[in-house]
Formats: structure tokens, C-alpha cells, sequence
């Protein structure tokens, strides 16, 4: 028979963070592997077409966003494009960088299904295209 030494030690002593949901959440290997960035905080991808999304009631609003096929894996995702006048920026084939929005592994707001945004368009910033600091390098 084996003593309380041998199983179950050190089960006392875990602290309150180890044992939260939001630990447990981060560090589930289903969890990584249902993400479509595989763990990573940004991507990047191709700019497959640019759509309308209707925001969600009681907002009347066609939201701006960008179908995006992600280079390292494939997947094919719905990218929002910040900012009043930004998709002027974005065009198809365009390299973009995508980063998560928001709640992780929601949707944000009144955008139904999107869950990341468009942070640089052919490796330049789009706050930076915006502010009309650099312009976008023609190729």
C-alpha cells in the first residue's frame, strides 16, 4: 500500500493560479491546436477579397473587412480593417499582418464571426498609412 507521501504530493500545496480556469485555458494543448494561429499573436496572409460585414442588432452598419488565406497553414479567416477609410489601403494579393481582436476567441463588439484585425499591409503599418506618415511600397 502506498503512503500519502508517495501519491499525491505536493497536491496541497498549488497555488490559487496554477488551479484557475484562465491558466487552464491558456495551457490546453486542444486549445492551441483549435486556434488559427497555432498559439502564435500574429500571422500573416494573402488578401483573398474584400467584404461587407452587417453589424448585429440594434447597430445598422456594413463593417469593413478582409477575407485573408493564412500563409502557414492555409486556413481561410475574417480580418477587420480599423480606422474610417483604411480599406482604400488594402488591396487583393496584398502581404497582411493579422493580430487577434478583442476577447480571446470571440468576436468583438457587433462584428458577428470576426475575431482578428488587420495590423500592417505589405509590411507597412496601416496607422502609419492612415496618418500618412509612410506610403504603401509599390510592387
Amino acid at each position: 500500500m502506498q503512503t500519502r507521501l508517495s501519491l499525491g504530493c505536493g497536491r496541497g500545496i498549488l497555488t490559487p493560479f496554477l488551479v484557475s480556469l484562465k491558466y487552464k485555458k491558456g495551457h490546453n494543448i486542444s486549445s492551441i491546436k483549435a486556434n488559427v494561429l497555432g498559439g502564435a499573436t500574429m500571422a500573416k496572409g494573402i488578401v483573398l477579397e474584400k467584404v461587407g460585414v452587417e453589424a448585429k442588432q440594434p447597430n445598422s452598419a456594413i463593417r469593413k473587412c478582409v477575407r485573408v488565406q493564412l500563409i502557414k497553414n492555409g486556413k481561410k479567416i475574417t480580418a477587420f480593417v480599423p480606422r474610417d477609410g483604411c480599406l482604400n489601403y488594402v488591396d487583393e494579393n496584398d502581404e497582411v499582418l493579422i493580430a487577434g481582436f478583442g476577447r480571446s476567441g470571440h468576436a468583438v463588439g457587433d462584428i458577428p464571426g470576426v475575431r482578428f484585425k488587420v495590423v500592417c499591409v505589405s509590411k507597412t503599418s496601416l496607422l502609419a498609412l492612415f496618418r500618412q506618415k509612410k506610403e504603401k511600397p509599390h510592387s
